[in-house]
């Protein structure tokens, strides 16, 4: 269940952009990048200019933390530690997105939205 819902973090990531690199980052630093699902999971992650992250499951609370890198097309994090059931590195396809953007991947709506919620 938790591999289910850290999914949603990382689903936060996802888009399909032809190519990315860390300038499709900037616009989450400093803010808050949520994604929920039809399930009522809700994800909020904050990324920081230094490759670090936080962030939380909603229900059940799972606090998140560890490291974020670009490698080509994808973006990946390495949770520190890793929730249960979940494998580091987790990569997903990176797009660039703006502050107030919603997209969706698959089963999950994904927001970025100002500040720190």
């Amino acid at each position: 269940m938790r591999s289910i819902l850290v999914a949603a973090c990382v689903l936060a990531l996802s888009a399909t952009a032809a190519s990315a690199d860390e300038s499709a980052m900037t616009s989450r630093f400093g803010n808050t990048t949520i994604a929920k699902n039809k399930n009522g999971t809700e994800s909020h992650i904050y990324f920081n200019a230094d490759h670090t992250f936080t962030g939380k499951v909603l229900r059940p609370a799972v606090a998140l933390k560890g490291t974020w890198k670009v490698e080509g097309d994808n973006v990946c994090m390495i949770y520190t530690p890793p929730p249960f059931g979940v494998t580091n590195p987790q990569c997903k396809k990176l797009d660039a997105h703006q502050v107030g953007d919603t997209w969706t991947d698959g089963l999950w709506k994904v927001t970025i939205v100002a500040g720190i919620k």
